[in-house]
């Protein structure tokens, strides 16, 4: 069964070339994956299209009214024949991790809500959003870019998505740190040279090398993932 994702956008064109190419293509084109991108504006109530207006004691920009976004929702719930589970794409949902990517990955179904102008009626959220998921902490133009990483992370952890399943496991955050350097040819290049131990055919000594040079990359990169990479491996030692 594969796993569906409905995007529901001012702007489904954002979506064509992303959808048909690369990893996401070739899922799609592989059966494990459904995108559909649906334009709200499809559901606007007059016939201008609205699909914003002035909030409510006043203030700077235009937020999304709520009649067309419920309405949308419902459409692609019926098609679908399955409610899913309903994401929206803010600057204040959680962070988007690979945790959370894996969760979804789990899913048959997914409803993703891309904003735009100041945001979305509250009651979108109260009444629709069953999670809400940032990027991070600044302000993008629209949620199309959001929804695009949600998808792209989904997608490549679904089994056969990628061309080997165990590429996946040693992704950077797989095991709760940043990846590992990578080399290739030429051995030599501009007086760089590739670590020696990668050359000695010990796989022993590469995995522990490797192991070695993520946890130096996590700790002085990312101290925030080091320390949680810390807990995690005591925790599996009192177990």
């Amino acid at each position: 069964m594969s796993l569906r994702i409905d995007i529901l956008t001012l702007f489904p064109e954002m979506f064509e070339a992303f959808c048909s190419t690369s990893i996401v293509g070739r899922a799609g084109q592989r059966g494990l994956v459904d995108i559909r991108a649906t334009n709200i504006r499809d559901y606007a109530a007059d016939s201008y299209r609205t699909v914003d207006d002035s909030p409510y004691g006043g203030g700077p920009g235009m937020v999304m009214i709520c009649q067309t976004v419920f309405d949308a929702v419902a459409d692609v719930r019926k098609q679908a024949g399955s409610d899913g589970k309903v994401i929206m794409l803010t600057p204040q949902g959680e962070p988007l991790t690979q945790s959370t990517a894996r969760k979804l990955a789990g899913e048959d179904h997914l409803v993703l809500l891309a904003g735009h102008y100041e945001g979305f009626d509250e009651r979108i959220r109260t009444g629709l959003a069953d999670m809400e998921i940032s990027l991070g902490d600044f302000v993008l133009s629209g949620g199309e870019v959001a929804a695009m990483a949600v998808c792209d992370s989904v997608i490549r952890l679904l089994p056969g998505a990628l061309g080997k399943d165990e590429s996946v496991e040693e992704e950077s955050f797989s095991a709760g740190l940043l990846e590992y350097p990578q080399y290739t040819r030429p051995q030599v290049f501009e007086g760089m040279e590739v670590p020696e131990v990668l050359l000695s055919g010990h796989h022993a000594r590469i995995v522990q090398w490797r192991l070695e040079q993520a946890e130096q990359r996590t700790r002085d990169r990312r101290p925030d993932l080091w320390k949680a990479y810390q807990e995690q491996s005591e925790t599996r030692k009192e177990e």
